[in-house]
């Protein structure tokens, strides 16, 4: 719960070059925006929320198309885009839950594949840096990033019960511990200022609305309502628990939508009940809802205490990088085994549809710049592998299970005696 919030705002600051304190603001929010959506989901208050256990979380896919508007249009229009993507979410839900037929355990798996490759390759980048920037593929940083993920198997495979639960943060906390023993980590400017510190409204100044630059991450939503169907499918198996996907289903979206409602005007990105909740259910063996909404209030506190928060941004990139790739990656193993459970893979049909969706959404996430030639619009869209990969399958879906070709009549005439 740590971690992703972390490192959505790392990424957001290394990308656009955030000054120290802006960053602090974001981090600030993002946590307790976490929470309430955290609560929201776990308690389920009137039609918000499904009562399962999820922790709120800045989606990596949305993230990326928000940095992608930000420096194609500037910060304000990629606020107001989250704002009216998250009015968007209203307005199209009742047409949605209509459709769950059309996205079934095939569409949801591939795209929770594609989702988790592609948040391992953020995480990742916070460890090696980008591509041709100066200290790309430091010794340092890969050393960091490596321990760090070492130090997390190690917790998990030396303790039990509680402190296996906890090895995640286990090995955060000791890959910064060797980070400041490098001296990578100044912890002086976490005793600066004051003790509370409450998050900026308009970080970015007021939000430009511009429904052509926000159409991208418009169109994302649809695939983020799959996936949250996915999420809320898997969880509540889980967990055990029985549930209406009819109802309960929009819930989660609507969650969804007040949370990242909220969360725009704080200069967030989309925050979403993502594929690394279900990961953390998974590998801890905790269900309980309570937990995660305990969850909530702890992001809460952690987000209007100054010196956390301040400690908190000093932490080394490729630190928080190395927690976020195990954590992410639990979500591509998810992918497959919801694909593999459902049994959709036995079917040569189903087997074409997924390497089709999984070749065009994996495409520019594998090669970067790939539609570096198209008009700048279409390509913040057919650069988000997870939209392209999640629309194709849905489609490729469609075709393949809902649409009947007609087919040609046999003629057929009666045997003659020289046919006998």
């Amino acid at each position: 719960m740590a971690a992703t919030p972390i490192s959505a705002i790392f990424l957001m600051s290394a990308t656009l070059r955030l000054d120290p304190g802006l960053t602090v603001d974001l981090l600030s929010a993002a946590f307790v925006l976490s929470g309430i959506g955290s609560l929201i989901q776990s308690f389920g208050p009137w039609k918000f929320g499904p009562k399962l256990p999820f922790v709120m979380l800045p989606g990596g896919a949305p993230l990326i198309l928000f940095l992608a508007i930000a420096e194609q249009h500037g910060l304000p229009t990629a606020t107001g885009a989250v704002i009216l993507t998250a009015a968007f979410y209203f307005v199209v839900l009742p047409v949605f839950s209509r459709l769950l037929a059309f996205f079934p355990a095939l569409v949801i798996g591939t795209m929770i594949v594609i989702v988790g490759v592609n948040l391992v390759k953020v995480g990742a980048v916070l460890v090696t840096g980008r591509p041709g920037t100066p200290g790309f593929a430091d010794p340092v940083n890969l050393l960091l990033g490596m321990a760090t993920i070492g130090f997390t198997v190690a917790f998990y495979w030396l303790f039990t019960g509680v402190l296996r639960q906890l090895a995640v943060m286990l090995g955060l906390i000791a890959g910064t511990v060797l980070a400041f023993l490098l001296g990578g980590v100044d912890f002086g400017t976490a005793t600066e200022g004051g003790l509370l510190n409450l998050p900026r409204a308009l970080p970015f100044g007021s939000p430009e609305f511009n429904l052509l630059a926000a159409l991208p991450l418009m169109l994302y939503s649809l695939a983020s309502m799959a996936e949250a169907t996915g999420q809320t499918v898997i969880n509540a198996e889980a967990v055990g628990k029985e549930i209406d996907k009819k109802a309960d289903v929009p819930k989660t979206i609507r969650g969804d939508a007040v949370t990242s409602l909220f969360g725009g005007f704080f200069g967030l990105p989309l925050m979403v009940t993502s594929g690394e909740n279900i990961g953390i259910v998974r590998v801890t063996g905790v269900r309980s809802r309570y937990v995660t909404a305990a969850a909530g209030a702890v992001l809460i506190v952690i987000g209007f205490l100054a010196p956390v928060t301040r400690a908190i941004s000093v932490i080394p990139s490729a630190v928080v990088g190395g927690t976020a790739m195990v954590v992410f990656a639990v979500i591509t193993v998810l992918g497959v085994q919801m694909l593999g459970r459902a049994g959709e893979l036995d079917r040569h049909t189903n087997t074409f549809i997924c390497a089709v969706a999984l070749a065009l959404g994996l495409l520019p996430i594998l090669i970067p710049g790939v539609y570096g030639g198209f008009p700048p619009n279409a390509r913040i869209l057919l650069e988000s592998g997870v939209a392209v990969g999640a629309v194709t399958a849905a489609v490729l879906n469609v075709l393949f299970h809902h649409v009947r070709l007609p087919r040609p009549r046999t003629h057929t005439r009666t045997r003659t005696e020289s046919d006998r």
